[in-house]
């Protein structure tokens, strides 16, 4: 068998695998190194295994990933990777098992092989911020995944953002399968709020800019409510003629400051809330489209009344 072929699993990897005497568990690695998130049903449909088993084997394979990293040695990231040499990248790809796997793994998920320049990059997320190959095939993933929502199918990301967010793991201490899975689901649940609060906006399928992603993640962050966020939108729009992102960010500080974080809330203790909005609806009509004040009047009274 090639060589690349047969180093895809580190031998550290391997030889654990083999130690567990568990064939579930190794199924499921394997099917995860093809997949870029953990899913109990369909893990279970295309391995012919019970909901029940592939629970117990990814337990299993958490607790091995656990292990194994706790056992690495890790180091604060810096600004930057250390400088590597080419002689650096050919001598451990020669001999370390996972760093095959890892650039194995990357070369078929992006599609190309990966330049002398990638490669170093790569070799410094694996050696310098020692993240486990399976969690870098996890991310990478992950990064393909975002990429192609924000910019559009067959987009791929640069080695570059990559490495970005390979920062935010290991800051994070994202250094287990299990760990990456939760962070992984998370994020899906926040960009779909994000997508769901952007379609009430009227911002359409628009990519939000970095200032306005960091304003919603950081309403998000603060415990604040779809329908909350909305009423603060309306607010906005009614008392400046605009969406103005850093007028919408004051109102939501000033509702976290009082503990306000669900619409409910706004609608109970925000007593300037009914009142400042007739009165900016009658100092502001020509400004504001009327399915707009329609919207917040729905909004209160459906508050109000439960």
């Amino acid at each position: 068998m090639p060589t690349a072929e047969r180093n895809l699993i580190p031998d550290s990897i391997a030889d654990k695998l083999i130690a567990a005497h568990d064939g579930d568990v190794a199924l499921l690695y394997i099917w995860l190194c093809r997949h870029d998130a953990f899913d109990t049903d369909a893990a279970a449909r295309e391995l012919c295994r019970t909901g029940a088993e592939i629970k117990n084997a990814y337990e299993k394979l958490c607790r091995m990933s656990a292990e194994q990293t706790t056992a690495a040695r890790r180091l604060p990231p810096a600004e930057e990777l250390p400088e590597y040499t080419s002689e650096d990248i050919v001598r451990r790809s020669k001999a370390d098992s996972g760093f095959q796997a890892v650039i194995a793994q990357a070369q078929r998920k992006l599609g190309r092989a990966l330049s002398t320049a990638d490669l170093k990059t790569l070799f410094g997320i694996y050696d310098y911020l020692a993240l486990p190959a399976d969690v870098i095939f996890m991310l990478i993933g992950y990064c393909i995944d975002v990429f192609a929502e924000k910019y559009g199918p067959g987009r791929l990301p640069s080695m570059r953002s990559i490495e970005k967010e390979a920062y935010s793991w290991a800051n994070r201490e994202i250094i287990t399968i299990e760990q990456a899975d939760e962070y992984i689901r998370k994020q899906a649940e926040r960009r779909s709020r994000a997508g769901e609060i952007k379609a009430s906006m009227g911002l359409g399928a628009r990519v939000l800019t970095p200032t306005e992603r960091r304003y919603m993640l950081s309403w998000f962050e603060m415990g604040f409510d779809n329908e909350s966020i909305l009423i603060a939108y309306d607010r906005t729009v009614i008392n400046t003629g605009a969406l103005k992102w850093g007028y919408m960010n004051k109102i939501m500080l000033s509702w976290h400051e009082k503990g306000i974080h669900t619409a409910a809330e706004v609608a109970e203790r925000d007593s300037r809330a009914p009142a400042s909005a007739v009165k900016a609806e009658n100092q502001h009509r020509s400004k504001v489209s009327g399915d707009e004040l329609d919207r917040l009047r729905s909004i209160y009274e459906k508050v109000k009344n439960g």
